[in-house]
């Protein structure tokens, strides 16, 4: 496929309207479909793959008893296999605080009530372990969005932020990841922003990482403000990003450049 010169595609994009045009299922990919082969290879090789150091993290925390209730995640849950599929859903909507949560959110909340533990910190090494463990009992399985109708606000928030255009730059997620995906943008392919892959190990970052992370940097590189760590913006694009992966196989832990 051909790709156009980055002076080009910065051209492009400072011209491109901010308005989402949704990639048709048949094209849609995976951003691991966009890496080299080598990098896929690691990605495939559990022995290989760096992620998998968070995820026998994660088995070791689900075991620790922690907090004030003296209990462990495998006392309420048994073992993570019984959370099969649950990544797939979220974020979900949580009755409990009448908004949506995210997995990250949740694995917290039950810290807090069940086990009357502090949470955890946005990014903290434990957290990313927890989160990475869960989802990785989903790998494989399709991506299916909530069909709750109390989700559809946030939803639409979410894609009301991927369209518009933000920073110094005057960029929208939009215009890069709908309109230019084919493209390539300093040195690096341009993706189409499925998250398939979340919480993911970054060779850029030499850890794994969430996707508001990701975003965040996406944020910083257009020059705008990001939001805050676990916000309801974050929270609303990661329902936007998870209803335009739907079907799609979770890959948890994915590898990325």
């Amino acid at each position: 496929m051909p790709r156009p010169a980055a002076g080009l595609l910065a051209l492009a994009l400072l011209t491109a309207p901010a308005a989402a045009q949704d990639i048709p299922p048949a094209e849609r990919r995976s951003g691991r479909d966009f890496m080299a082969p080598a990098t896929q290879a690691m990605q495939a090789d559990d022995t290989s793959n760096p992620g998998m150091l968070w995820v026998l993290q994660g088995e070791a925390l689900w075991q620790e008893k922690t907090g004030a209730a003296g209990r462990s995640c495998a006392d309420c849950h048994g073992a993570p296999a019984s959370l099969r599929g649950v990544a797939a859903r979220y974020p979900a909507f949580d009755t409990a605080s009448g908004r949506p949560i995210d997995l990250a959110g949740r694995i917290n909340q039950c810290r807090s009530v069940r086990q009357r533990a502090p949470a955890l910190e946005r990014e903290s090494d434990d957290l990313l372990a927890l989160t990475t463990l869960v989802a990785h009992q989903s790998r494989g399985l399709p991506i299916t969005p909530p069909d709750d109708p109390r989700l559809a606000p946030a939803r639409d928030e979410g894609r009301r932020i991927f369209t518009t255009r933000l920073g110094q730059l005057d960029l929208s997620c939009a215009n890069c990841h709908d309109q230019n995906w084919q493209g390539r943008l300093a040195g690096s392919a341009v993706t189409q922003a499925h998250p398939t892959g979340y919480p993911l190990y970054r060779l850029e970052w030499q850890g794994v990482g969430s996707l508001q992370r990701r975003l965040r940097n996406c944020m910083v590189g257009v020059r705008a403000d990001p939001f805050a760590p676990g916000s309801a913006e974050f929270i609303a694009l990661e329902l936007y990003l998870m209803q335009r992966a739907a079907g799609m196989a979770l890959e948890t832990p994915a590898i990325r450049p």
